[in-house]
């Protein structure tokens, strides 16, 4: 069995390549692909998005403002009541991104601050973006405590030195699609020095298809993509790629019923 840590249903394509969510979820059984995890990056899609799920036990939700869109709508009460709801089982995604947006980082630095502490607050764990901004990640997630929630960093792409300073805050690493595209060599590389008992798996669907699928629009059937090469890598089964991932998830997201 299967779990896809980090999607995104509702933007996925329900006119020409789905027939609701209900294939979604139907095309992700048959890969044995049994639970997902489905993020919100704006307060005002997050609504929507639950309305979706709300239906399907095996499908957790998040809720956050992904520091690509810190300039949509935000209240942080309206942010700390959707953290309540019962099937939110992480704060995010949330983080720092200067390489699309450079010239938003002031405020993607304070949103990312309130996210930090009220993951600790609730005691929910943080699903962390970050690209090019590596030294401000890591300053704010420790002086936030954000050891004393833990998380993941989400579609990895940086450096081992990275992952190793993520993991000693209590952080997983998940991998997606990236890792089968032909220039990730670096990550392949590092992904071969982690420890299976701190990875998880994701397809970030809609996008960043993994090979073969590239190209196309993602969903969540494909993170078995993901794990037969992390698998072919490490040089272990399938299995044991599977195993450990859905534990790793079950630890973080639902240990004590968060």
């Amino acid at each position: 069995m299967f779990v896809d840590s980090h999607c995104h249903l509702d933007k996925l394509d329900y006119e020409d390549l789905h027939e609701g969510i209900e294939d979604v979820v139907r095309k992700a059984e048959q890969a044995k692909v049994t639970e997902m995890l489905s993020v919100g990056v704006t307060l005002d899609a997050f609504p929507r998005m639950m309305d979706m799920i709300e239906k399907y036990d095996t499908i957790y939700a998040s809720c956050g403002v992904h520091p690509l869109d810190v300039e949509s709508p935000f209240s942080l009460d309206t942010l700390t009541e959707f953290a309540h709801h019962p099937k939110v089982v992480a704060i995010g995604e949330t983080g720092l991104d200067y390489h699309y947006q450079p010239e938003t980082a002031d405020l993607q630095k304070i949103r990312f601050e309130q996210q930090v502490e009220l993951a600790v607050e609730v005691n929910k764990p943080l699903i962390i973006h970050t690209r090019n901004a590596r030294e401000d990640t890591l300053s704010i997630l420790r002086n936030g405590h954000a050891e004393k929630c833990g998380g993941v960093i989400h579609c990895f792409t940086e450096d081992l030195d990275f992952a190793r300073s993520a993991m000693e805050l209590g952080f997983y690493i998940s991998i997606s699609g990236i890792v089968t595209f032909r220039q990730a060599t670096e990550l392949k590389d590092v992904v071969k020095q982690l420890p299976l008992d701190r990875l998880l798996i994701e397809t970030d669907s809609p996008y960043l298809a993994p090979v073969p699928h590239r190209g196309k629009e993602n969903q969540p059937a494909y993170v078995v993509e993901v794990a037969s090469y992390i698998a072919h890598l490490k040089d272990i089964s399938l299995t044991e790629v599977a195993n450990a991932t859905t534990q790793n998830f079950r630890d973080l997201f639902l240990s004590s019923v968060r």
